[in-house]
């Protein structure tokens, strides 16, 4: 539940125009997809992937690891990670299983980026479903067992001679094209009202300096 007299509170050392941006931006988000990354060992492909879910509205930032242990590039990011949400699996060597579990009982189903050979091409994708996309590491793309827990697999149309993107770019062009499709579509793709307060709350006090300081001195105020 938010506090809406500290929310208040904190809103005053906020500026106009800064409040109506994350309006604006919170309009645009969605958790109809989210984006999956299974042990990325390079800095600045995680940090890139971060900014491209920022880039294209996409909230949710799912990150498995197994072997490698993920780390954001501020340089990289631009800041970009104070507004995604991230959730890191790394508690044993079933990460993989874990986080498939998790999002299939929020109602997502796992799409496979590789170039399997029943993947659907990217601009056939069906964008009716909640989907999370998983992208693999740099060298190995995405294991076994998200491949056999998989519930569909996806490829973005190549012609050249090489067979692979870099992560961040196939991110990119993924997020593009499903989240475009998406907001010209009738699904419901927003935000819950609640899910908005939450989030707008989290941005308001991520942007205030000191704010720990400055809660603990709206709590004394009203204990006075």
């Amino acid at each position: 539940m938010i506090d809406k007299n500290l929310l208040n509170y904190f809103e005053g050392y906020l500026t106009d125009q800064r409040k109506e941006t994350f309006q604006k931006v919170l309009e645009n988000r969605t958790k109809h997809f989210t984006l999956v990354l299974e042990d990325i060992y390079q800095p600045h492909n995680a940090s890139a992937v971060v900014r491209t879910c920022d880039i294209f509205g996409v909230q949710d930032l799912h990150v498995i690891e197994n072997k490698y242990v993920n780390r954001v590039s501020r340089h990289v990011a631009k800041g970009a990670q104070k507004w995604i949400t991230s959730k890191q699996y790394n508690s044993d060597g079933k990460n993989t299983e874990i986080c498939i579990r998790d999002l299939k009982e929020k109602g997502y189903q796992i799409i496979a980026t590789t170039p399997h050979n029943n993947s659907c091409m990217l601009q056939d994708f069906d964008i009716h479903k909640k989907t999370a996309f998983i992208l693999g590491a740099e060298a190995e793309g995405v294991s076994e067992t998200v491949k056999n827990q998989a519930d569909g697999f996806l490829k973005i149309p190549m012609v050249g001679f090489t067979e692979s993107l870099n992560i961040s770019v196939a991110a990119a062009i993924i997020l593009q094209e499903v989240t475009t499709k998406l907001r010209n579509s009738n699904i419901n793709w927003q935000l819950s009202a609640e899910e908005k307060d939450v989030l707008y709350f989290n941005w308001v006090k991520k942007s205030i300096k000191n704010v720990d300081q400055i809660e603990a001195m709206y709590h004394r105020n009203l204990m006075q």
